[in-house]
């Protein structure tokens, strides 16, 4: 007996040791994340500022300063390009290592790595679309230019450093929720997370869909319900622009166009939502007689924030603006002489080829009449717990053939079995050039140049000078298209359906100092249709831009809070369209007392989608489930996955075609009409408040219905925002959605000395234990912007400091 009372107590405490040392599912082990002197614990606020003034680092040239002001922005004084980016990388890991890290394991598909084999298809869909290969061929044409590599290595030193000085106790707390460490950083990583950028701003694919659509419906019907224009359009380019060059010939329509194959499988279609505004006033319409520039980017929004504010002061450099963490310069911001902001072009470059095999060992595929080989590409993929997997990745001429079979995994939806995908982040690129040379710019001269080495995503590069110049140009590394080629699935053994060359970085749209005195853009298309070049079928939705437009048009006089207050307009130019078209046909007399009062509400609603409107919530959802009641009938039907037409063609139809075909609902006997959707529409949404909601009052109005929040990068519980009752719409200025919006608000004043002013939704620290973690959020979510605190000198006292940073060499 005594002998098993001993075992038990031997065995029991080496249990309990085992369990509490074990990380099982997402719980944490224990025993590490209590520990007193390694756990959370140690993730409070930390002192490190006050206690190391001075530190002396192996990858320092020469002495850094760097210097935090109130809000812990760096302004980092170097001596030379190295020590610059050297410390842009080691402050910037101070500040945001975990979420650096995960972002680029996630893009290079290395999750599993962390959390183990439910995230196993997470990773083969990043490695399947090449991300991996991608960011390897970015990275050799980075580092075939001796700027960027310097750049890149001097970076990559500085994280290191930092990673190297840290203890398990100094760990960010995800580390320890998550069970894992960090490891060295490496230049791919720089890559990847640019990469990754690209992927984000790709905007789904609707290739698939169109070819159903096409198939179904046949050409003239798909013509007119999907046109190559939009009905209502105010491009960023100004209509009548003239093109001041010789364009190429463009290849011709092969024959076989209309002659696509159907695809079976469900695809992503392009959301609204992921866009941006910016724009550029002439001093000839501000009250300074110099430029304003304003941008803010609208992007899925996370904590820790998304973007790094930081300032870069040296020899030939001295830039503020934000970074991407993980990847070296300031991306979006200003100068001495110049300010440049960029929204998304939503260019065609992703297509996807169906590929015909000779057989299921898919060693030779059929092009130009006669077999192919395939190369492989073996993925390693390690899987924390379990063995590793190796996932065999077949490149056709055009890239990776995503997928042989359909895995269980929703964002694979989008990819047609069997067919291989040609995407111009894949091809070799030397990005951060263009922003090497755009932080140093003096003039429009040099924004040009700095634009030439840009390769994708593509973007809307607004600009604007102290010497009174603006631009914007639509710009990235544009392949040569015939028109609508990748508006369908394309053969791949057909040579005329691959890219056929590029259109010249010269040629590319763009405008400078037009008459009307001022630049946009809303992610609109492009250019009127005299533009000789396809770049894309379709663009976001008009209404943005159009407000902007109209709204910069009347303004003169202009200020800072000018361009403040056209950031947060949330009026609705859908609900001035519709409205007018839909009210009157609700039939009064049939509503419920509730419907009566919501109608009686949105009768004299004023458009505006602020936070207290209940107007905004009504309308909304309204014109979801009109929407829905045209077209869900024709372009819902099982196994052949379609897209509904545009808002802007549905608008068109509601407008000019009351008597349409398409209200009918093919599935019941009755023939439908518009005032029937409208009516059944309309009565749908009251009882679909009132049943979430209850009674009209306060839970209907739009700010609780919307629900803003930021939630945290990972989605770690607790370490989201609070939900924030504000205003805006995805289709107003003003584009807020539940977790979508402007993820930094910027406009810069131009002049003798230019004044910036911004914010973004969250903090500089990337720790949830610090007061910088989302000190920000407030000011965002009220539509202020703090001044920013341009420093001239490293003893310039026109700004609160609150620590000083000495690195010399050691």
């Amino acid at each position: 007996m005594n002998r098993v009372k001993a075992i038990v107590c031997i065995i029991i405490p080496i249990l309990l040791a085992y369990a509490l040392n074990t990380k099982f599912g997402s719980t944490p082990p224990l025993l590490k994340f209590l520990n007193p002197f390694t756990g959370f614990w140690q993730n409070a606020e930390s002192s490190m500022f006050s206690a190391n003034p001075k530190i002396a680092l192996k990858g320092a040239e020469a002495e850094i300063d760097i210097i935090f002001d109130d809000r812990m922005i760096p302004h980092v004084f170097a001596k030379n390009d190295h020590d610059v980016y050297y410390a842009q990388g080691y402050v910037t890991a101070m500040h945001r290592l975990w979420q650096m890290d995960f972002q680029t394991r996630f893009a290079a598909g290395r999750i599993s790595e962390i959390v183990g084999e439910k995230a196993i298809e997470v990773d083969r869909y990043q490695r399947r679309m090449g991300m991996v290969y991608g960011a390897e061929n970015s990275l050799a044409g980075m580092m075939a230019n001796p700027k960027a590599k310097e750049m890149i290595l001097a970076y990559t030193q500085g994280i290191n450093d930092y990673i190297h000085s840290l203890s398990k106790a100094n760990y960010p707390i995800e580390y320890k929720i998550l069970d894992f460490k960090p490891e060295d950083w490496t230049p791919i990583k720089c890559a990847l997370l640019l990469k990754q950028m690209s992927a984000v701003l790709a905007m789904g694919s609707d290739e698939f869909y169109m070819t159903n659509i096409l198939k179904k419906f046949g050409p003239e019907i798909t013509k007119n319900l999907f046109p190559d224009y939009p009905f209502k359009e105010d491009p960023i380019i100004p209509v009548g622009t003239k093109w001041d060059f010789k364009p190429l010939t463009v290849p011709k329509v092969p024959k076989a166009f209309t002659e696509m194959m159907s695809s079976t499988i469900q695809t992503t279609q392009k959301v609204e939502g992921i866009g941006s505004n910016n724009w550029a006033i002439s001093g000839a319409k501000t009250a300074s007689g110099f430029p304003i520039l304003a941008n803010d980017p609208h992007l899925d929004l996370t904590l820790p924030s998304i973007w790094y504010q930081i300032q870069l002061h040296a020899p030939g450099i001295n830039a503020y603006g934000v970074s991407l963490p993980g990847a070296p310069g300031i991306i979006i911001g200003y100068n001495k002489n110049i300010a440049w902001g960029v929204t998304n072009v939503a260019a065609d470059v992703l297509d996807f080829y169906q590929i015909k095999f000779k057989d299921n060992t898919h060693q030779q595929y059929w092009y130009n009449n006669a077999w192919k080989n395939t190369s492989k590409r073996l993925e390693e993929i390690k899987i924390r717990g379990t063995k590793t997997k190796i996932d065999t990745v077949y490149y056709t001429h055009q890239g990776p053939v995503v997928y042989l079979q359909k895995p269980d995994y929703s964002r694979s939806n989008n990819v047609p079995v069997g067919s291989a995908l040609r995407w111009i982040a894949h091809d070799k690129s030397n990005e951060l050039m263009t922003f090497y040379y755009l932080n140093r710019g003096k003039n429009y001269n040099d924004y040009r140049k700095a634009l030439t080495f840009y390769t994708a995503p593509a973007q809307n590069f607004v600009f604007a000078s102290n010497e009174n110049d603006i631009a914007i140009t639509p710009n990235g590394k544009f392949p040569l298209k015939w028109k609508s080629q990748g508006k369908f699935i394309l053969d791949g053994s057909d040579p005329s359906n691959d890219w056929q060359g590029w259109i010249p970085a010269a040629q590319n749209p763009t405008v400078k100092n037009p008459p009307r005195n001022f630049v946009s853009s809303a992610n609109q298309s492009s250019t009127d249709p005299s533009y000789p070049y396809y770049i894309n079928w379709e663009f976001s939705p008009y209404e943005r831009g159009k407000r902007i437009n109209d709204r910069l048009m009347v303004m003169n006089k202009a200020n800072v809070d000018s361009m403040r207050n056209l950031q947060m307009d949330s009026y609705s130019l859908i609900a001035q369209n519709l409205l007018p078209y839909i009210l009157p046909l609700v039939n009064q007399p049939q509503l419920n007392a509730t419907q009566k009062e919501a109608f009686n509400i949105i009768s004299k609603w004023n458009k505006f989608f602020e936070a207290k409107e209940v107007a905004g919530s009504i309308f909304d959802l309204w014109i979801k489930r009109l929407f829905y009641n045209i077209w869900n009938d024709e372009f819902n039907i099982k196994n052949i996955p379609m897209r509904y037409p545009s808002r802007d063609r549905t608008i068109e139809l509601i407008q000019k075609e009351p008597n349409s075909t398409w209200y009918d609902n093919i599935n019941t006997k009755n023939k439908e009409n518009l005032t029937e959707l409208v009516n059944e529409s309309f009565k749908y949404t009251c009882d679909s408040l009132e049943r979430k909601y209850g009674s009209i009052g306060k839970n209907w109005e739009w700010g609780n219905v919307k629900s803003t929040n930021v939630p945290h990068l990972a989605k770690i519980p607790g370490f989201g925002s609070k939900k924030l009752n504000i205003g805006g719409g995805k289709n107003t200025v003003n584009a807020l959605a539940e977790t979508n919006g402007p993820s930094w608000r910027m406009v810069i004043e131009l002049g003798k000395m230019p004044k910036g002013y911004g914010v973004y939704p969250g903090g500089q620290s990337g720790n949830p234990g610090s007061r910088y973690y989302d000190d920000m959020l407030d000011t965002w979510a009220q539509g202020k912007l703090y001044d920013l605190f341009f420093m001239q000198s490293q003893d310039d006292k026109s700004g609160k400091v609150i620590s000083h940073l000495k690195i010399s060499k050691k």
